[in-house]
């Protein structure tokens, strides 16, 4: 069953996919849980899309916002496409998960926000990738490129092995660079970031004024 669903999800366009058991989710914060959505959750797949390189590349933050938002839609379709496959196939339940919005938890005063899942940490316990100091997922082919998505099912799936960190242990472009000191070794301090990142140009289109911490990191592209 694992080696045809991760051939299926590969195949609905997806450029790495990982498992999860439930047992791994022991340290996720109260209403985080997979289980605080599907109650009898056995297993987490997790999977994602890599922006293309030239997307970190070109002299436009315009193009960037765009395709960051474009690739959104197309995982949520992959993931409502396996959720569908693990019922009809194997008889079991599948719960899509948003990659980005809609979500609940938000602090307005610090501007921080929580999706039903954290996709990153999925995708780290599926062995997808680790964590670097801006809290980027990082994955050894695709480097911090990946948009990822979530399926929950009630199906009993092995564990992939847990990926080797590929963050440079001396390196710190991504503190010392940031342009409102949002990135600490404690984390990122959601507020400044957003205020500094997001908005809309004088025609009313979202823009990413600053990803800076992305396209700075040596590993952006991978292990190359």
């Amino acid at each position: 069953m694992k080696t045809e669903l991760r051939q299926k999800i590969l195949g609905l366009g997806a450029d790495v996919c990982g498992f999860a058991s439930i047992e791994r989710f022991a340290e996720a914060p109260k209403g985080f849980h997979p289980r605080d959505l599907l109650p009898n959750c056995r297993s987490v797949i997790a999977f994602g899309i890599a922006l293309p390189k030239g997307l970190l590349m070109a002299d436009s933050q315009l193009i960037y916002a765009y395709f960051n938002n474009f690739t959104s839609p197309q995982v949520d379709w992959i993931a409502f496409q396996t959720a569908a496959f693990l019922e009809k196939t194997y008889h079991g339940t599948g719960v899509p998960l948003p990659s980005d919005g809609p979500y609940d938890d938000w602090d307005e005063e610090k501007m921080k926000g929580r999706g039903l899942l954290s996709m990153k940490h999925a995708a780290y316990l599926c062995g997808i990738g680790t964590f670097g100091k801006s809290t980027l997922l990082l994955n050894s082919e695709y480097g911090n490129r990946l948009v990822i998505g979530s399926v929950l099912t009630d199906l009993q799936i092995e564990s992939d092995e847990l990926a080797a960190g590929i963050c440079l242990e001396h390196c710190d472009l991504c503190i010392r660079s940031c342009p409102v000191g949002a990135i600490s070794e404690s984390g990122v301090r959601q507020k400044p970031c957003r205020m500094n990142s997001y908005g809309k140009n004088k025609r009313g289109f979202d823009t990413v004024a600053c990803n800076h911490c992305r396209t700075i990191c040596p590993m952006r592209f991978g292990l190359v």
